[in-house]
């Protein structure tokens, strides 16, 4: 058990959090959830002991081992990669050293045969002679090649230094396990094999910070939001906590509404939520739980979501997009596809940079070497790429001017309007464009994709720099448009949800062509 007891932190006159009162328990998984800069990463430092809290105490329960994902790559450069995983459990590590410093003196003692043999007790009690055929087995799971097991840290590839720490962080079934976006640089069916893993860790506590939606509906017991300076718990998943938050949210605003109506409706949600805990870890514990909630024990969040809604021009015929024997040299050879009426596409590859450049081609930025595409003549797209440096970097124009430049309506207010809508205050209308964050420069690039109109929306991991609330209204303004959609996003719950179709195209070639969710084809083991 992790206890934290009326823990306050502050960095200067700014106040993350005060009086935080929270117990995390064995068998349970808890997702760490806030706005961007809440403190959700800094709350898991404090949990780990790496930040001092200003006021209160963190206490883990006696004999119980804390791992932790590792944040700095470097940190094992001088290790094997097996040897980095074995270093997860630090105590069972330092006895394989003790083992060794004893066994390779010269002048080996009676003493030292009795260390050596509590040593040996301890050693077997913690599975070290197993320890090696654990790690390999897990680095196996994670996708390692096994032929890198002895290689050295240093040596070796960052897409893989991050599956190695995360298999140190799992090794040994630690009593507490602590995980900063875990699922970052994992593809699908190691994204998958994690969930799967994780839900079965029935013995132990289990505390994430994730972007991955997906990820926190399917392995997340509980969900501990960061608002309000306080981290309030509550059972059940992302979707839930979701749902009902903007469910209290309407209701505040519909003021007129009498309480035993609101009641009703809210203990009619939770009901009908409850009974959709089934795909959770714990279901049956969860379900009941969720069925003694009290309509108090839920609170509406602070947070402001983002307005996205993608409203086309004009009507859209019956050709849109046609490719054939579509050819890049270095990225793709011969691809073909025709798009059809209300085809929301998937597009999946192990190398991005070849949907990139399809991407690219088919909107004209870049050049085909063979092969044709041609748009219908009705067919009006608006593109989002993933690089979209060019339309920031240098650009000495305010948000208002450099939104003006694709609306067809130019009035002020309008534009200060729609900058409002993607959460650019009065002040903020009149940032620099060349002085953006990430996620400010996202949502900068929807706000131009809905002001274009177009009748058909390409998108290239509009995900990325984005918070959970800008994703989750971005997620449902594409589900409510009604058409075609052209999308590349490592979001699960985004693919998931929003896309019908999934094209593969692997070393080039296009391998995979199926009306089918992402789901459907991960588990027909295209990942």
């Amino acid at each position: 058990m992790l206890q934290v007891t009326g823990v306050s932190l502050q960095f200067g006159q700014r106040v993350l959090f005060e009086n935080v009162n929270i117990k995390f328990t064995k068998g349970n998984c808890y997702g760490i959830i806030g706005a961007n800069g809440a403190g959700k990463s800094t709350f898991l430092k404090v949990l780990t002991g790496e930040i001092e809290p200003n006021k209160g105490e963190v206490t883990v329960s006696k004999n119980e081992r804390m791992s932790v994902l590792q944040q700095n790559q470097n940190a094992y450069d001088d290790k094997t990669v097996r040897d980095t995983v074995m270093w997860g459990h630090k105590r069972l590590m330092e006895l394989n050293e003790l083992r060794n410093a004893l066994y390779s003196k010269a002048d080996f003692t009676e003493e030292d045969g009795m260390k050596a043999a509590e040593y040996e007790t301890e050693f077997a009690e913690l599975g070290g002679y197993e320890a090696e055929a654990n790690a390999d087995a897990m680095l196996n799971s994670l996708g390692v090649p096994a032929e890198l097991a002895d290689t050295l840290m240093a040596d070796v590839d960052p897409k893989i230094k991050v599956k190695v720490l995360l298999a140190q962080a799992l090794f040994g079934k630690p009593d507490i396990l602590i995980l900063d976006e875990p699922t970052n640089n994992l593809d699908a069916r190691t994204a998958n094999w994690l969930e799967d893993y994780l839900m079965d860790l029935d013995d132990t506590c289990i505390i994430i910070v994730s972007h991955n939606r997906h990820f926190l509906n399917r392995v997340c017991t509980h969900i501990c939001d960061v608002d309000y300076r306080q981290i309030t718990m509550y059972v059940g998943n992302y979707d839930f906590w979701y749902e009902s938050s903007q469910l209290l949210l309407r209701q505040q605003k519909e003021a007129n509404k009498k309480a035993e109506a609101r009641a009703k409706e809210l203990r009619e949600f939770i009901a009908r939520f409850s009974a959709n805990a089934k795909r959770a870890k714990s279901a049956t514990s969860r379900k009941k739980e969720l069925e003694k909630l009290e309509i108090t024990d839920i609170k509406p969040s602070s947070r402001k979501y983002p307005y996205v809604d993608f409203k086309p021009e004009r009507e859209l015929g019956a050709d849109i997009l046609k490719v054939e024997n579509l050819t890049k040299k270095g990225f793709f050879e011969n691809i073909s596809f025709t798009v059809k009426e209300g085809d929301k596409i998937g597009f999946v590859s192990e190398n991005g940079n070849t949907l990139s450049m399809l991407f690219d081609v088919i909107t004209g930025k870049e050049e085909a070497d063979g092969g044709t595409y041609k748009w219908g003549s009705t067919a009006q797209f608006s593109y989002m790429p993933q690089n979209y440096d060019d339309y920031f970097d240098g650009v000495d124009l305010t948000l208002v001017r450099w939104l003006d430049q694709y609306a067809k309506q130019h009035d002020e207010e309008f534009l200060r309007g729609w900058l409002g809508r993607m959460l650019f205050s009065k002040e903020e209308a009149l940032k620099k464009a060349k002085v953006l964050s990430g996620g400010e420069k996202v949502r900068c690039m929807l706000a131009k994709m809905m002001l274009e109109q177009g009748n058909v929306l390409i998108l290239d991991e509009p995900t990325n720099h984005l918070d959970l609330e800008s994703i989750t209204s971005l997620n449902k303004g594409l589900i409510n448009f009604k058409g075609p959609v052209l999308l590349v996003s490592h979001d699960h719950e985004l693919v998931q949800t929003v896309c019908s179709r999934i094209i593969d195209i692997e070393g080039g070639e296009k391998v995979y062509d199926k009306d089918t969710t992402y789901d459907e084809y991960i588990d027909a083991g295209r990942a």
